[in-house]
């Protein structure tokens, strides 16, 4: 039967360093499974790492994996469904490429709320509005911008990124679109996002992700 384990985070925001006992980069989420015969668990680490592995023993029959290759083309090469290759590449988009602006974002409000005297406050919010105007809006604006033309060219009129059902791939990338609704500042704009979001958000697993949550935290929210 899984069980869950939390971590609180410690006053500076960083990760309970228990966690390194799980795994040495002391990161969440972590995954460990008990395999019969075997001394040790086995530990899984990276969001995209651990759900291609779940996938792999419990997705099957599911739709969670697009099929992966076109009619009679098994194995070769170029072969590839549409929703198949951006089900592999929004696996590791998710983390590898709009994840980590929703931390810098994160950092820079940090840095911009951290108490500092008076007189030196307003050169901080310089800098980091320097940063955010130069670095990080442009880099939410492009992604969003490729992310909502991604969802209006979902294969067969999809509801999702891959297509008609959901895919691990639409999980993944559920997360860094929440922390970007809520981190962006661009909330008012590429609303087909944010009604993809909303459908997500519908889905009776979801719901379920959500109590789970609440029972063991007592809220929900969307926190790096």
């Amino acid at each position: 039967m899984p069980q869950l384990k939390t971590y609180k985070r410690l006053k500076t925001k960083w990760a309970d360093p228990a966690l390194k006992k799980v795994h040495p980069l002391g990161k969440s989420p972590v995954v460990t499974i008990e395999v019969p015969g075997n001394p040790q668990p086995l530990v899984l680490a990276e969001s995209g790492a651990i759900t291609e592995y779940l996938c792999d023993y419990f997705a099957k029959d599911t739709g969670l994996v697009p099929k992966r290759y076109k009619d009679r083309q098994e194995g070769k090469i170029g072969q590839e469904t549409e929703s198949w290759l951006r089900y592999r590449f929004f696996m590791h988009y998710a983390e590898g490429s709009i994840m980590p602006w929703n931390l810098f974002q994160f950092i820079l409000q940090n840095v911009q709320s951290a108490p500092v005297p008076f007189f030196i406050k307003p050169i901080i919010n310089m800098i980091v509005s320097q940063i955010r105007s130069a670095a990080v809006t442009p880099q939410f604006e492009t992604h969003f911008q490729f992310i909502e033309s991604q969802l209006k060219t979902s294969p067969n009129s999809g509801q999702f990124l891959c297509g008609p059902d959901l895919t691990a791939a639409d999980i993944l990338m559920s997360f860094p679109l929440e922390a970007g609704h809520e981190r962006s500042g661009m909330a008012d704009r590429f609303s087909p996002i944010w009604a993809y979001l909303d459908r997500l958000h519908a889905r009776e697993a979801y719901k379920r992700a959500v109590k789970k949550i609440e029972e063991i935290e007592g809220s929900f929210k969307t926190n790096l």
